[in-house]
C-alpha cells in the first residue's frame, strides 16, 4: 500500500500550485486517501468522533511556498489569504476557481493575518517595518502599532480581533533574530510581549513575562486567552489567562506542554472551546550520537514524520485527535462558507479538511 508520505509521480487534478516567477519554491505532489474515513484523522479520544466527517479527505489545495503561514479565510469574496514568509509575499488562495496569485509582493516578511469584524485584513509585518497594519476596503494601509515606549516592536507575529475590537498579538523576535524571515538587527524592546490596541488606538503591553510568545486565540465566550511561549517553561506550551473586563488579564495556568520533542505554533479554537493545534518537531537533538553508516550524528528527538501534523485538544488540554500532514503544520484557520473546512499552512503548501467542527467567531 503506498503512504500519503511517499512522494508521487505528478501533482493531483484541481491542485493550485504556486504562481510562476523569481519566488517560485519547492512543490510537492500528494495523493489524497481513497478510503473513508480518512485514516490521516487518527481518534484518541472518542469524544473527537462526532467532529470526523466519515467521508471527507485530507486535501492539498495549494503548494510551492518556502514557510507558509498566517492563513485568514474571508468568507465575502470565499478566498484565504495567507504569508509565505521568506518570499516575502502574501499569497490567495480562491474556494471558487481553485487558483492561487499573489495578493501582495513586497509584503514586509508578513507572518500572522487574521480578518477583523468589519472584513478588512490585519496582518503582522514581521520585519523591516516591524509593524501592526489594516487593510482598508480600498487598498490603503493603515499602520495601527509600530512601536512601544518610544521603541519599535521586535517582530509582530500572530494576531487576533477579539468582539469589541480590540486587536492583540505576539511580539517575539523571530522576524529579526536572522536572516530567513526577514534581516536580522537588535531588538529594541526589553522583553517579547503579548500586546492590546484599544478601539482608542492605544498599545498596552498585556503579558510581559513570556520568552518569545508566538501563537494566540480567545475561548468562544473569550473569558479565556490563551497564548504559546516557545520554549521558555522549557519546552512549548500553551499558557491559559483569565480575560478581565478592563482589558487586562489574571491568573495565569499552563494549559498544554508540548514536551521535549512537539512544537507548538499557530492555533485556532472551535465553537465547543477545542483548540486545534499546529504540530511538528521542535528540532531538539539527542544528547548522545548515533552511528548511522560510520558516522556519530545527533539524531532528532522523534520523528518529524510522526509528529507533523495537527494535534485537537479540550478546552481542559485533553488530547483528542492528530491530523497527519507530510508536512510541519505551522498555523490553521476554520473557513468555507459553512465555517467548518480547516485550512493548514504547512511549510510549502495549504492542505485542507471539512469536518462537523467549526471555528468559534
Amino acid at each position: 500500500m503506498i503512504s500519503r508520505r511517499n512522494v508521487m509521480a505528478g501533482i493531483g487534478a484541481g491542485v493550485a500550485s504556486a504562481v510562476a516567477g523569481p519566488a517560485m519554491a519547492q512543490s510537492f505532489p500528494f495523493k489524497p486517501n481513497q478510503r473513508y474515513p480518512d485514516p490521516a484523522v487518527e481518534i484518541l479520544d472518542p469524544s473527537f468522533a462526532k467532529y470526523r466527517l466519515y467521508s471527507s479527505t485530507l486535501e492539498q489545495v495549494a503548494t510551492g511556498m518556502r514557510w507558509a503561514e498566517g492563513p485568514a479565510y474571508f468568507p465575502e469574496g470565499g478566498y484565504l489569504l495567507f504569508s509565505d514568509i521568506p518570499n516575502n509575499r502574501i499569497m490567495k488562495f480562491s474556494e471558487k476557481d481553485g487558483s492561487l496569485s499573489v495578493f501582495r509582493s513586497p509584503a514586509n516578511f508578513a507572518n500572522g493575518n487574521t480578518r477583523d469584524r468589519q472584513g478588512r485584513l490585519v496582518t503582522c509585518e514581521h520585519s523591516v517595518t516591524r509593524r501592526v497594519t489594516r487593510t482598508e476596503k480600498n487598498g490603503k494601509i493603515t499602520v495601527l502599532a509600530d512601536s512601544f515606549e518610544g521603541k519599535r516592536l521586535n517582530a509582530p507575529n500572530d494576531i487576533v480581533v477579539k468582539s469589541d475590537d480590540t486587536i492583540w498579538f505576539t511580539d517575539p523576535v523571530f522576524g529579526i533574530a536572522g536572516e530567513w524571515e526577514g534581516f536580522k538587527t537588535k531588538p529594541e524592546q526589553a522583553n517579547t510581549n503579548v500586546f492590546r490596541i484599544g478601539t482608542d488606538g492605544k498599545l498596552t503591553a498585556v503579558i510581559t513575562d513570556l520568552v518569545n510568545p508566538n501563537g494566540l486565540a480567545f475561548s468562544p465566550d473569550e473569558k479565556k486567552l490563551y497564548v504559546v511561549e516557545w520554549k521558555g517553561t522549557p519546552n512549548r506550551s500553551i499558557w491559559s489567562y483569565d480575560v478581565n473586563a478592563d482589558g487586562t488579564v489574571g491568573n495565569k495556568s499552563k494549559l498544554i506542554d508540548a514536551a521535549d520533542q512537539g512544537s507548538l505554533d499557530g492555533f485556532r479554537v472551535d465553537r465547543d472551546g477545542n483548540l486545534w493545534c499546529g504540530w511538528g518537531s521542535n528540532g531538539t537533538l539527542q544528547s548522545e550520537p548515533t552511528d548511522v553508516n560510520g558516522r556519530k550524528i545527533y539524531q532528532l528527538k522523534g520523528k518529524p514524520e510522526d509528529l507533523d501534523g495537527v494535534m485537537v485538544f479540550s478546552p481542559q488540554g485533553k488530547p483528542l485527535a492528530f491530523i497527519r500532514l507530510p508536512e510541519r503544520c505551522e498555523n490553521l484557520t476554520f473557513g468555507g462558507p459553512k465555517n467548518n473546512r480547516l485550512y493548514m499552512a504547512a511549510c510549502h503548501s495549504i492542505y485542507a479538511l471539512y469536518l462537523e467542527a467549526h471555528g468559534a467567531t
